[in-house]
């Protein structure tokens, strides 16, 4: 309530931008739902060739060295991934980090005003306001505070 009795305009504002960011949320979380799965389609048919090749078409001693190099280069692409991102390469920190990427992409998109909404719910968390990623269905819920900490990244 604002000091004249009736509803504080800012409160609408942030109920209006938390519904727009649940449904950004949505679409981050969607979007990076499908790059998981076609990353594990592409392990399937890398892992089926492979199988292919070492029981069929060549032998064990052509695709042992082929297997070692790739293994070799999934590390590498796990250690770059931790040195960019400061993030362990496991699922969890790959979701939050591609999520926290389409989170940001989409609100550029969609014209959201991140560093607005960041005020209003500083100014109304004194009021009690409910936060974005207060949901638990919410995706930031099941990332370990992902949410706050891309508003956090995104806001800088």
């Amino acid at each position: 309530m604002s000091p004249g009795g009736g509803v504080d305009p800012r409160s609408t504002e942030l109920r209006e931008m938390e519904t727009e960011k649940a449904i950004i949320d949505t679409k981050a979380e969607a979007q990076v739902k499908r790059e998981l799965w076609a990353g594990l389609g592409l392990v399937l048919l890398q892992t089926t060739v492979f199988i292919r090749l070492t029981f069929w078409e060549l032998s064990w001693d052509v695709m042992e060295p082929i297997c070692f190099f790739t293994t070799s280069t999934s590390f590498m692409l796990g250690y770059a991934f931790f040195l960019r991102t400061a993030n362990e390469p496991s699922f969890e920190g790959f979701f939050a980090g591609r999520f926290a990427s389409r989170q940001q992409r989409l609100m550029k998109a969609h014209g959201f005003n991140l560093h607005r909404f960041n005020e209003l719910r500083n100014a109304l968390s004194v009021v009690g306001s409910i936060s974005a990623c207060s949901h638990s269905s919410h995706p930031c819920r099941r990332q370990s505070d992902v949410c706050d900490a891309t508003l956090i990244r995104a806001a800088h």
